[in-house]
């Protein structure tokens, strides 16, 4: 569309919706009770009488009702499927052409981001279930489960490892009704509504959002964490407070292929436990007195969980001697694992 055109059509879109409270009051009440005269809509609303006629001639001039000259004057209700029907069109057209035109946005990463805005809130959930290579982690309600079902299958296929917690579990679709294999590897209920919406994707990057923010709550918020070292906290607040808290509603018994990766030390050690025979690790991670890079490898000698998950023990047998691995801010162990490779011949390379 010529810019000519793109404007004129523009400024139509913008003339009719331009409406003032007085238009958007009487333009209600009339489309509520089909017929009005100007003295009823007076009683109806709170527009002054004087104010009345002028508000009325502005809604015919845009088709929004029908004036009817007579004494009194009827205002007459039309149907905003006739009278919106060539505006959805031009509108379409025009959100066509100006998305031709739309040249996005550089987004520069920050490490921790604070937004308000439902949409961006839910872009990021987007972005992030997007962003997963190996490793996906999920607190979800079950309408947004149903908004992503399609990008999780996708997900899913693509042999990313999925978790999902749903709340409340009453609202969670019957798994005897909904395919939960198809989305996730792992799937938990959790009752109430109090449980936030949460994401973590390879264990950095990640959000958490309360759940009237997701809703579009003005006051309400989400905190991003965009490959920041405090992403660990919503991994280690899921793992802990949230996912030993629910029910299994759905599990992936298959096999379990290697060699495989993990963001996440607990879902690691949750794998392993419940296998038999050897395992051989590369943990890529820092040593936790000095800081530096240290890249572990061997065999994997012991993996077990404390009470609730809060301690979570992963032993790896090196030729040096045994190296306690620990997820991020490690304090006891010997290294901070940001990453794990599990393979069962060999440490798997990168």
């Amino acid at each position: 569309m010529p810019t000519d055109d793109l404007e004129a059509a523009l400024d139509e879109v913008i003339s009719r919706f331009n409406l003032g409270e007085y238009e958007i009051t009487a333009y209600l009440a009339v489309l509520q009770h089909g017929e009005l005269t100007a003295s009823e809509i007076a009683e109806r609303t709170d527009i002054p009488q004087p104010r009345v006629y002028d508000t009325v001639r502005s809604l015919g001039e845009v088709g929004l009702v029908e004036l009817k000259e007579s004494r009194p004057m009827k205002v007459l209700a039309i149907d905003p499927r006739e009278s919106f029907g060539d505006i959805q069109n031009s509108l379409d057209e025009l959100v066509s052409d100006l998305s031709a035109r739309y040249t996005a946005p550089a987004r520069e990463p920050e490490a921790v981001s604070l937004v308000k805005s439902r949409p961006t809130i839910l872009r990021y959930l987007a972005d992030i279930i997007d962003a997963a290579e190996y490793e996906l982690m999920l607190s979800l309600t079950p309408s947004l489960l149903e908004r992503f079902e399609s990008t999780l299958r996708g997900r899913r296929e693509a042999g990313i490892a999925t978790e999902i917690l749903l709340s409340p579990t009453a609202d969670a679709p019957d798994p005897a009704d909904f395919d939960y294999d198809a989305v996730a590897t792992r799937v938990k209920g959790r009752r109430g509504i109090t449980t936030p919406v949460v994401a973590v994707a390879d264990g950095e990057y990640s959000m958490y959002a309360t759940r009237e923010s997701v809703r579009g709550a003005a006051d309400r918020y989400g905190v991003i964490f965009n490959r920041s070292e405090l992403g660990f906290l919503v991994s280690a607040f899921l793992n802990t407070v949230l996912w030993t808290t629910a029910d299994e509603l759905a599990s992936d018994d298959s096999e379990l292929h290697f060699p495989r990766r993990y963001g996440t030390i607990r879902r690691c050690i949750s794998d392993l436990a419940a296998l038999d025979g050897e395992f051989y690790a590369t943990i890529e991670g820092r040593e936790v007195e000095s800081g530096e890079s240290w890249v572990v490898e061997g065999r994997v000698e012991e993996v077990s969980f404390g009470p609730n998950r809060e301690v979570a023990t992963l032993v790896v047998m090196t030729e040096d001697g045994p190296v306690d691995v620990g997820g991020q801010v490690a304090a006891y162990e010997d290294i901070e694992a940001y990453e794990i490779r599990v393979g069962r011949d060999a440490p798997p390379s990168g």
